[in-house]
This record gives structure tokens, C-alpha cells and sequence, in this order.
């Protein structure tokens, strides 16, 4: 069995053309331990199996644990319906994970869905980490959402769960016809969660993803709109997770968080948006 720094070589090596250098543009070349343009900047593929194409140290604010927490409440099924759907999309396609955390999603639709060549990247050194242990998902990096480090017009899907966009970014790199697919959370989406953490904050309750929505029919006047809203019920060894797979428990007093600890939430309400925006012919 290969080791995952062999791993992460040989896909470098067989897919230069997928990449480009986040420095100066230039196209890739494959070198001894990875990848290097012709202006000499070299990306060393790691122990890990993955490249380090961030220019500038970022803080994603986001640690080992939330991540965990995160990968086990997707792998019980909360976002089954989901990633059915998205998975019927992605057959035969090269497809680039937005944000892809601890890869999660990005190693269920692959499970399902099957594309040619699937990537994830995220800002978050915690998360990739944990990405090279799926199963599925055949590269995983660390790269900048404003500064892509792939080559114009490689990509077939980009897939955008829960994470910032930049529509500039995904036009360049996917191919004539290609598609972005984004899920964002809608008004009721773990409402029960907001309200247990925050009961006597009416802010923090609610939430609205209008602007969201507005910008990314601006940028695809023709996308398509699907609405999926249910309730999960949660299974009783995940009930802690709940608590803990979001930036929505950031700032809960800590009594606070050991009350819903010693009674947890039982079930919780999913409620977004898929968007699939295409890009002209």
C-alpha cells in the first residue's frame, strides 16, 4: 500500500495540468517531491499527501475537534437527502470541493456520485489533515478561495457546502458549461440549536440567507432553486456532536453548554438551499 505522501505524488504528477502557480500564474511542471513552474516556485507535496499553495498564513478559527465532531454528524446521515441530490450531478466530472473541512461531504458524493477526479481544499490546516483519511477523494489541499490555485477551465462541478464564494474564481476555472453547486443554510436550519444556545437572544436566533441567495442569481440569472427541510433525528451517540460541529457555540457561556451536555437535543431541523448556477457555453 502506498504511503499518503506517494499517494499525493503520483496525482500531482498525472494531473499537472490542473494546477497552476498561486504566485505568479504560470503553468505546472512536475519535479522530484512535487510540483514547480518555470519561474522556480516549487510546492513540495507533505508527509500528509497534500500541497501548501496559501502565499500568506489565514485563520480559519476552526479547530481539531470542531472538525470531528463535524465528519460525525455527516457520516450519520443528517445530510442524506442532500447529498443524494447533489450526487446525481456528478458523474463522469472533475470536481473541486470549496471549504471542504475534513472532507466529508466531498467523500460521500464521490461514494455515490463517482466523478473522473474530485478535490477538496480549505484554509484549514485541522481540517485537511483529517480530509487525507477518507476513503474516497482523490487530492487535498491547502489553498486561498480568492487565489485558486488550478488552471483556467479544468473543472466540470465546484461544490460550495456551507462556505464562502468567489464567483470570479469558480467562472475561470470551470469549463464552458460547467456548474457551481452551493448549499446554504435557510431560516430554519438548526433553529432548535440557535435556540438552546441563545435563549434570550433573538439576533442570534434567526437567520436569513436573502443576500446570499441575490447575489448568486446575479451571477447566474438562469440557476436552478431547491429547497430541502426536514428533521434528523439525531442518533443518541451523536447527540453531543450537535453541540459541537459549528462556530454557533462559539461565545456560549460554559454553564450554558454543560446544561445542553446533560440534556442534549434529540433532534434538529436541516433547512437549505441548493443552488446549481451554469456557466455559459
Amino acid at each position: 500500500m502506498l504511503k499518503k505522501i506517494e499517494r499525493g505524488q503520483q496525482f500531482v504528477w498525472q494531473h499537472t495540468e490542473l494546477f497552476r502557480c498561486p504566485i505568479c500564474f504560470a503553468t505546472m511542471t512536475k519535479q522530484s517531491h512535487g510540483l514547480a513552474c518555470q519561474n522556480g516556485h516549487q510546492f513540495d507535496v507533505s508527509k500528509k499527501g497534500t500541497l501548501y499553495f496559501l502565499t500568506h498564513a489565514i485563520e480559519s478559527g476552526y479547530d481539531a475537534s470542531l472538525f470531528q465532531a463535524r465528519g460525525r454528524m455527516i457520516q450519520s446521515g443528517m445530510y442524506q437527502p442532500i447529498i443524494q441530490r447533489c450526487a446525481e450531478a456528478l458523474p463522469g466530472t472533475r470536481l473541486l470541493d470549496v471549504g471542504c473541512g475534513e472532507g466529508s461531504f466531498l467523500n460521500l458524493l464521490t461514494e455515490h456520485g463517482q466523478p473522473q477526479v474530485s478535490i477538496g481544499f480549505d484554509i484549514a490546516k485541522e481540517g485537511i489533515y483529517q480530509a487525507t483519511n477518507q476513503p474516497y477523494g482523490d487530492f487535498w489541499c491547502m489553498a486561498d478561495l480568492t487565489n485558486l490555485p488550478f488552471a483556467s477551465q479544468t473543472f466540470d462541478r465546484v461544490l460550495n457546502i456551507f462556505s464562502p464564494s468567489n464567483y470570479q474564481e469558480f467562472r475561470r476555472i470551470l469549463v464552458p458549461g460547467g456548474k457551481v453547486m452551493k448549499i446554504v443554510p435557510n431560516a430554519n436550519y438548526l433553529k432548535e440549536l440557535r435556540q438552546a444556545f441563545y435563549p434570550d437572544n433573538l439576533h442570534k436566533q434567526q437567520y436569513s440567507n436573502e443576500r446570499v441567495l441575490s447575489k448568486f442569481f446575479q451571477e447566474f440569472p438562469d440557476a436552478t432553486h431547491e429547497r430541502f427541510s426536514y428533521v434528523f433525528k439525531i442518533p443518541a451517540k451523536r447527540q453531543r456532536d450537535l453541540l459541537e460541529m459549528s462556530p454557533l457555540e462559539w461565545g456560549v457561556p460554559s454553564v450554558k453548554k454543560e446544561e445542553l451536555y446533560q440534556h442534549p437535543l434529540e433532534t434538529i431541523t436541516v433547512d437549505v438551499d441548493l443552488l446549481i448556477g451554469t456557466k455559459p457555453m
